[in-house]
């Protein structure tokens, strides 16, 4: 989609329903750092792009800052609450995110890992402070009235495709849709995922190693769909999730689909 922006999707074209997604409107991508002179043209003149929100954490967007477009607006949205690893002893370097290929195998024998693989997705959903920024998201799209929006992580994969599946149950996807959209971000790492769990298998890892590379370097449906489950059990659809915990209710999801659906 994009020459310089790995993992860019438009969720244009997805059917919802008797409707589709409008097309040029809702852009979700890995980070803006690498983007090309074309890609910020394009961003600017055919999608209008309006408002960026950045799901990274204030080091890591200082790390591989996003490049400047013209026009929109970027909004720092950290989805992922650190402060408790922090206190815990327990957070990695933000270099060490950013550069998480060259660790990932290591890592991936550390039972730490393992359980932060298994987490993360609960942690973006059930989480007070990932709740409160996912919202702010949400009520920001609902305010902006022309153009397109576009949201990031890192690699444009967990944190990112969180903040999809919230839009897309806002506009009535059901659970297949918002998976299937979740999951094509697989199509863009695997090449790098089949490597790396060879790279784990050649050092006598197993099963729980490779479901780390998967975990961390692609996006393990298995856990979102356990997150999913999770979700219904507690508050019996995301709808009824974004109306509770977002303040998203029926009346801004008629506002969202009257603006991206036909």
């Amino acid at each position: 989609m994009f020459e310089g922006i790995v993992n860019a999707r438009d969720l244009g074209g997805i059917r919802i329903g008797e409707k589709t997604v409008k097309s040029g409107l809702l852009l979700r991508t890995a980070h803006l750092h690498s983007a090309t002179r074309r890609d910020l043209t394009r961003l600017q003149e055919e999608f209008h792009l309006r408002r960026i929100f950045d799901f990274r954490s204030k080091p890591e967007a200082m790390l591989q800052p996003d490049i400047d477009i013209p026009g929109a607006e970027y909004l720092l949205l950290p989805t992922l609450d650190t402060s408790v690893e922090k206190q815990s002893g327990e957070a990695m370097p933000e270099e060490m995110w950013v550069n998480l290929e060259k660790h990932i195998v290591r890592l991936s024998f550390m039972k730490l890992f393992q359980e932060k693989g298994q987490e993360l997705y609960p942690s973006l959903a059930f989480s007070e402070f990932s709740q409160l920024q996912y919202a702010t998201f949400l009520n920001l799209i609902l305010e902006t009235e022309e153009g397109a929006v576009l949201w990031h992580c890192s690699q444009g994969k967990d944190r990112t495709g969180m903040g999809a599946a919230l839009i897309l149950a806002a506009l009535g996807a059901d659970r297949e849709t918002i998976i299937r959209d979740f999951d094509r971000s697989n199509d863009a790492y695997r090449p790098i995922v089949e490597k790396l769990c060879a790279d784990v298998e050649a050092a006598g890892g197993g099963e729980a190693e490779k479901e780390v590379v998967r975990a961390f370097m692609g996006v393990s449906v298995h856990n979102f769909n356990r997150t999913l489950d999770m979700i219904e059990r507690q508050w019996g659809s995301l709808q009824q999730y974004l109306q509770d915990q977002m303040e998203i209710g029926p009346q801004e999801c008629r506002r969202l689909q009257e603006r991206y659906l036909v």
